[in-house]
């Protein structure tokens, strides 16, 4: 079986995590991939973020080059490969 790699982008700023990023982070280790877990630690960070990708939501999930969206598109993308 090959690597599995995600790269996930979620919200850890000082004072709030994300829960949504963190069950994404769970989801994909729980479904054996690698996660290059790419943290925005500020809200200049998470808004350029999602002004360039376009989206008005962290986390957004990335496989194999292709935006899976957030934590319940990935959940749909994980139980379709089950």
């Amino acid at each position: 079986m090959s690597e599995r790699h995600a790269t996930l982008y979620r919200m850890k700023l000082p004072s709030h995590e994300c829960p949504f990023g963190l069950k994404a982070k769970t989801m994909l280790e729980d479904a054996g991939y690698t996660v290059d877990d790419r943290l925005l630690t500020t809200r200049e960070e998470v808004d350029a973020f999602e002004t360039e990708q376009g989206v008005s939501t962290t986390p957004q999930i990335f496989i194999a080059g292709e935006r899976i969206g957030g934590s319940e598109d990935l959940e749909r993308f994980l139980a379709e490969r089950v």
